[in-house]
C-alpha cells in the first residue's frame, strides 16, 4: 500500500514486471527513485532486492525496505538503519541478499491474540477496523519520503509524527505522536 501511495503520489511510471517483482521509476524531489514490490514468496523478498541492488549498482545504504511489524501497535512507525530481522523471514531474506545496513521503515499491524494464528494474521488483509490509522499513517508516509531517502530518519519521523496527528505541531512535547523514531 505505501508503495502505491508513492508511485501515485509522485506520478511515477507503470509498473513493469522485472526483477522477481514489479517495478517502477520517478523523482522525489528530484531524486531518481525506484520502487520494487517483490512477487516472490515473503520469505524470497531478498531475491528480488538482490536482484534489484546489484542490476542498479546500490549501495545498502540506498536502500528503503518498508514492512510490517507484529511487535508494533498498529499505526506505530519506526524507521532505522540496520539491524536485525527479529524473525521476520522477509527480512532474513533481504539481509541475506544484501546484507543487514539498509534503511528499515517498520508499520506496527499488531499481533494476533493466539500466536498460532501469526500466520493467517500477517497474510490477511487488513480489516475494516484498520482503516482508521491506515488512512492516516499511510499518506503521512509517503508525504514524509523525501527526508528518508535524504537518509534524514529523525526528520522522516517527525514528519511523520505531525501529519499524523497535527495537534502536535508547536506542542514542545510529542510524546504522544504514533510514530517514533530512531529504536
Amino acid at each position: 500500500m505505501a508503495v502505491d501511495g508513492i508511485v501515485q503520489r509522485y506520478e511515477f511510471a507503470k509498473y513493469r514486471s522485472r526483477f522477481s517483482g514489479f517495478i517502477s521509476h520517478g523523482e522525489i524531489d528530484s531524486e531518481r527513485t525506484a520502487v520494487l514490490k517483490p512477487t516472490t514468496f515473503m520469505n524470497e523478498s531478498g531475491r528480488s532486492v538482490g536482484e534489484a541492488t546489484r542490476f542498479f549498482k546500490l549501495s545498502v545504504d540506498q536502500i528503503i525496505v518498508i514492512h510490517d511489524d507484529l511487535d508494533l501497535s498498529p499505526g506505530k512507525v519506526r524507521v532505522k538503519a540496520g539491524g536485525g530481522a527479529a524473525g521476520h523471514k522477509g527480512l532474513q531474506s533481504i539481509d541475506s541478499h544484501i546484507s543487514k545496513g539498509y534503511w528499515r521503515i517498520r508499520l506496527g499491524v499488531g499481533h494476533p491474540v493466539d500466536s498460532t494464528a501469526v500466520s493467517d494474521f500477517v497474510l490477511s488483509d487488513f480489516t475494516r477496523d484498520d482503516r482508521s490509522w491506515l488512512d492516516k499513517v499511510i499518506p503521512a508516509l509517503v508525504e514524509a519520503m523525501p527526508l528518508i531517502l535524504r537518509g534524514d530518519g529523525a526528520g522522516f519521523t517527525n514528519k511523520l509524527s505531525l501529519l499524523i496527528n497535527p495537534k502536535l505541531e508547536g506542542s514542545s512535547s510529542n510524546a504522544g505522536a504514533t510514530a517514533a523514531g530512531d529504536d
